[in-house]
């Protein structure tokens, strides 16, 4: 009896502790830990990295000495001579061991030319990063608008409500005729759709962010959290192009590329030139040569220079590469003009509607629906001044998502993140 009591009880916790774990709400995740999130599974960033860990390994093979050549050989067999019992007395044994000296700094130009690959690599990966980042801010921009947008409909919803129940409450009380009455409840299907396609976009916004982030946890599970309000920049438009210019890192890349291509450069100019070859003999022969040593040189003869085309591809490239990296220059700058520009004209519309219009609908649908509920102003008054006020605020989330991209925009054209 006391075993099943026990077996109860544990139960009843363990079925306790399944219930409060299913109550209590997902953490949200900031928009810092998303980033960490998407930069740990994202396969796209996690390929890049691997592709920066091939480049520094080709910098090892860039940096390789020339082997040694080391040759052995025993001759001068005669077992065909006049006395075949005898076919090793004349024969001796030799070796040779040569190296080839590169001249010209090859070997360290090589691996400056490596290095150089590298750091080129590692740009455009930071490149690749910040296109990414732009997709995965602006995916969690639409879940935080559309966020906004299901609390404002379930605001106006609850609101319509108690509205509705003051009518109620008249029409019985036959302040008001039944047709008014029909077309106020009428007008809560308008509310309820807004409602019902608020949280439709706020779904579809979230499995846009999970596809982002490579997380399979079930969207009613998934939440986030930020703020979802426009801040006044602080920063000019000068420091902003100033700043493109130093954080870019496709203009990184392009100046980069713009001083390998001279490293290379001066490496086909190295290669052009002449490596000797020292060696080093010895063998040991019978009497009465006996053992000796010998030195030795060699040289190709540099009659007909064979790098000719390279030294001119590479020149060539050094000219290409310094027009690339002005017109990187230029787009960086372009896009940092137009994204201020957006950002500017979104400002100028978003400034009147925080200081002025929310506040006037707001106003304008209190006064309304207090002298509707009184008798002095028409049902078709009351009706404009709910659509007025639900109009207005949609059009002021809307427009503070349009600050949300356009100081996205605005962070990528600088290359970093300029507005929070």
């Amino acid at each position: 009896m006391q075993r099943h009591r026990w077996r109860l009880y544990i139960g009843l916790l363990f079925a306790v502790g399944g219930m409060a774990q299913q109550a209590t709400p997902p953490r949200a995740l900031t928009w810092q830990e998303t980033q960490e999130r998407f930069r740990a599974n994202n396969p796209t960033l996690l390929a890049g990295r691997v592709t920066i860990d091939e480049s520094r390994a080709d910098e090892v093979t860039a940096y390789l000495r020339p082997n040694p050549d080391v040759t052995l050989g025993w001759d001068q067999l005669t077992p065909f001579s006049t006395n075949p019992y005898r076919p090793l007395w004349q024969s001796y044994l030799f070796g040779n061991l040569s190296y080839l000296h590169e001249r010209g700094h090859k070997r360290e130009l090589r691996l400056a030319s490596a290095r150089q690959a590298t750091e080129i690599t590692v740009s455009a990966q930071s490149d690749l990063e910040r296109n990414l980042m732009f997709n995965l801010r602006d995916a969690f921009n639409r879940v935080l608008l559309a966020k906004a947008v299901v609390l404002v409909a379930r605001e106006n919803l609850r609101y319509y409500d108690k509205v509705l129940s003051v009518n109620a409450e008249r029409y019985k009380a036959g302040d008001i005729a039944r047709v008014d009455f029909q077309r106020l409840d009428l007008q809560r299907i308008q509310f309820e759709s807004d409602l019902a396609t608020a949280e439709v976009d706020l779904r579809t916004a979230k499995i846009d962010l999970l596809t982002l982030l490579r997380d399979r946890t079930p969207v009613e599970e998934f939440d986030i959290s930020g703020p979802f309000e426009f801040e006044e920049p602080v920063i000019t438009l000068a420091e902003l192009r100033e700043d493109a210019l130093n954080s870019r890192p496709d203009l990184k890349e392009a100046r980069q590329s713009l001083e390998k291509s001279r490293t290379d450069h001066q490496l086909a100019i190295a290669n052009g030139s002449v490596d000797p070859i020292f060696g080093v003999d010895m063998s040991h022969q019978p009497p009465p040569l006996n053992t000796y040593i010998g030195v030795s040189v060699s040289f190709p003869l540099r009659i007909f220079d064979r790098n000719q085309g390279e030294k001119l591809h590479t020149l060539l490239d050094i000219n290409r590469n310094s027009k690339l990296s002005d017109a990187a220059e230029l787009s960086a700058l372009h896009d940092v003009d137009s994204a201020y520009a957006t950002l500017e004209s979104t400002l100028d519309l978003l400034r009147p509607y925080k200081a002025k219009y929310l506040k006037e609908a707001g106003d304008i649908r209190s006064t309304v629906s207090f002298s509707y509920q009184h008798g002095a102003a028409s049902l078709l008054d009351f009706l404009d001044a709910q659509k007025s006020y639900r109009d207005t605020q949609l059009t002021y989330l809307n427009l503070i998502g349009a600050y949300f991209s356009a100081a996205n925009q605005l962070n990528f054209a600088v290359g970093r993140e300029v507005i929070p």
